[in-house]
């Protein structure tokens, strides 16, 4: 199959790459790009783990051609952290209140998290639980997580 150039913009960062039509995005952002936080699990667009952002939106990137990211922003976990030294506040709370186990699953939490931030500065734990129905945990049944994001919200508001 006939790769065609992509350029996009992941994490701040230009990048440009070679992909055949049918290779989807999350694969793309692992094995092209070496960002292995974005985890590839169900490939249905059914768990969640692929959330990434593109142009500032949540998209599960197994469900989308790295080619149809020609152009795009693209955000990542990687990208969540604003530096090397210092943790995202829901990082943090994710931390602090055991918001994982495995941790498979968290790098599209994390992001959905951020998506409902964006949207919603204090969610209930019931708009919370909403916004996580598409992201699935076999480990922590919620609760750490849900109180990780509330508290996130908290601090992200005092900033």
């Amino acid at each position: 199959m006939n790769k065609r150039t992509i350029t996009l913009r992941v994490n701040g960062a230009e990048h440009a790459g070679e992909a055949e039509p049918r290779k989807l995005l999350s694969d793309f952002i692992r094995d092209d790009l070496g960002l292995t936080g974005t985890h590839v699990g169900c490939e249905h667009g059914v768990c969640g783990a692929c959330t990434v952002f593109v142009n500032g939106d949540p998209v599960r990137s197994c469900l989308m051609f790295a080619v149809q990211a020609d152009g795009a922003e693209i955000d990542t976990v990687e990208g969540l952290a604003p530096d090397a030294d210092t943790l995202h506040p829901l990082q943090e709370k994710f931390h602090e209140r055991h918001g994982l186990q495995c941790g498979f699953c968290t790098p599209g939490i994390l992001l959905t998290a951020r998506a409902l931030l964006r949207e919603n500065r204090d969610p209930s734990d019931t708009e919370i639980r909403e916004w996580l129905s598409g992201n699935l945990c076999r480990c922590t049944g919620y609760v750490n997580i849900v109180t990780a994001i509330r508290e996130a919200a908290k601090e992200m508001s005092r900033r």
